[in-house]
């Protein structure tokens, strides 16, 4: 490989008002390598790529592209010098075909008008000979797959052929686990074309699989280049990023309340999943682990009423609650923070203090009017509790990092004083370092005497962070597992069906 570089930003420093988000940053991609870039949240990642694409400008360093020096770079002479970006949103147009999509602001003109034949043409084998998928022209956006409309948006940044350095960030963060491997196989040709690809991403297990180096930001700093990159890396890139062992990143489990908390008999939807029994006790974490298709997701709807139940009951400390809609799992002290927080659990343009007081504005209110000094009391009391950073009550949510948007939703459901805690792919585009602290947060609500559920597809953080798992298939709880002595391997084999489940429940 090339000792040359496709681009390089050397001694970069960018400065906001109070905040020194990069300093002394270098970065050095080759030609036909795939590099990653990897960092907690707030390390420098996203501030470094918008310095590359010429929308901040540093104050100190060089940014070169090939042999040439853009002083200042600009988002013009970065495109022209062959940089392109796949960012995390797909940004398509539903109703617009494949060929209108990939041509999409540079279309072309024949002599009789737009040449639609030879851009579906072009896009339908720019698809297949670059990207190895075979999709024709004239289909819709609204009836691809999500995997297939990322890689039209790779075709639409590339289709003009002047692309040099591709630019993905977060790429798989909207895929399906099942979807993830037709973009990497993508990924692959294009390094396969000589491209120069940077891959930001947290998923560290898609970083030690596809990269060729990788590049360590933390706290604005480059603190580490690891040349040769292994199945095995990723315990040192995360010691790298955070400074301590990926073992630390779960809290001991100390001692805990015991008592009857939240329990389901019965719980069907009349679709997806039926006869669901489950139980999870005061002061306990319950996991629970199953595929797409599983059932798992619509359970957990179900359960805080977005979804109807077909039939089926609820009780809290042998006591029946009806749960018909999320209001009434809200007034009977369930809440959820969701896997989709961004849409889902927080009002993105409202303040830190106004997602957090949403659940308990009649607490924080006087005569029916807003009491700001409560207000602020309540917020400053979950900011110091969780660590919300920036640690202020006025910073706008959109503009926190995934870790502690996250936080902001779990704020606001404790200043509620919840009993029962459903966590729904809690660290879903959260770095290595915030999913440390949300899962010591998780740990002390148990340790508080909350009951908690966790649903995740992450089988590493659900054997470290719960006592016991519930196991779905098709629509069923066919195993419930205990942590302690369980391998990762092992409910990997369970959730898959390798192994039968009913066996290691009976085992153990």
């Amino acid at each position: 490989m090339s000792d040359l570089s496709a681009f390089s930003l050397q001694g970069i420093t960018k400065e906001f008002p109070g905040v020194r988000a990069l300093e002394d940053a270098s970065l050095k991609v080759r030609p036909g390598e795939v590099h990653g870039l990897v960092g907690e949240n707030g390390a420098g990642k996203s501030t470094v790529i918008k310095v590359l694409a010429g929308i901040y400008r540093p104050e100190a360093g060089n940014i070169t592209i090939g042999t040439q020096t853009l002083s200042p770079a600009t988002p013009e002479s970065v495109h022209a010098a062959g940089v392109r970006f796949i960012h995390q949103e797909l940004h398509l147009v539903p109703h617009f075909t494949i060929t209108e999509s990939v041509f999409l602001g540079q279309e072309r003109v024949g002599r009789f008008g737009l040449d639609t034949a030879g851009m579906r043409a072009d896009a339908e084998a720019f698809l297949r000979d670059m990207l190895g998928v075979t999709l024709p022209g004239n289909r819709l956006i609204r009836d691809l797959g999500t995997a297939e409309r990322k890689l039209v948006q790779i075709a639409r940044a590339l289709i003009d052929g002047a692309a040099k350095v591709v630019v993905f960030d977060e790429p798989t963060a909207p895929l399906a686990s099942d979807e993830v491997d037709t973009v990497m196989r993508a990924i692959r040709r294009l390094k396969e074309q000589g491209i120069a690809i940077l891959y930001v991403s947290h998923y560290l297990s898609e970083i030690t699989d596809i990269c060729d180096r990788v590049t360590v930001f933390r706290q604005g700093k480059t603190v580490g280049v690891f040349d040769d990159i292994t199945d095995a890396s990723g315990s040192d890139l995360v010691y790298a990023m955070v400074g301590r062992d990926i073992a630390d990143m779960f809290p001991k489990k100390g001692t805990r309340q015991t008592g009857t908390g939240f329990a389901i008999d019965g719980l069907s939807d009349g679709k997806t999943f039926e006869g669901i029994s489950i139980s999870v006790g005061k002061g306990e974490i319950l996991g629970i682990a199953g595929l797409i298709g599983s059932g798992r997701e619509e359970l957990i709807d179900t359960i805080y009423g977005l979804t109807k139940a077909g039939s089926g009951s609820f009780t809290f400390e042998g006591q029946p609650l009806q749960i018909k809609s999320a209001a009434q799992a809200v007034r009977a002290g369930i809440v959820l923070v969701p896997r989709d927080r961004r849409h889902d659990g927080l009002v993105l343009p409202m303040t830190v203090a106004e997602n957090t007081t949403l659940a308990t504005l009649e607490r924080n209110a006087t005569f029916g009017l807003e009491n700001r000094r409560a207000v602020s009391n309540s917020t400053e009391a979950q900011i110091k509790a969780l660590d919300i950073r920036p640690p202020n009550p006025n910073a706008v949510t959109r503009l926190l990092s995934g870790g502690n948007q996250q936080k902001v939703v779990l704020a606001r459901w404790m200043a509620k004083s919840a009993r029962v805690f459903i966590f729904d792919e809690p660290t879903v585009g959260v770095d290595v370092g915030a999913k440390a602290e949300i899962y010591q947060l998780i740990e002390d609500l148990a340790a508080g005497g909350a009951c908690v559920i966790v649903s995740s597809s992450d089988p590493v953080e659900l054997q470290g962070v719960c006592d016991r798992i519930a196991v779905m298939m098709r629509g069923a709880i066919i195993a419930e597992l205990p942590t302690e002595g369980l391998s990762v391997d092992t409910l990997v084999a369970a959730t898959t069906g390798a192994v039968d489940a009913r066996e290691l429940a009976d085992a153990s």
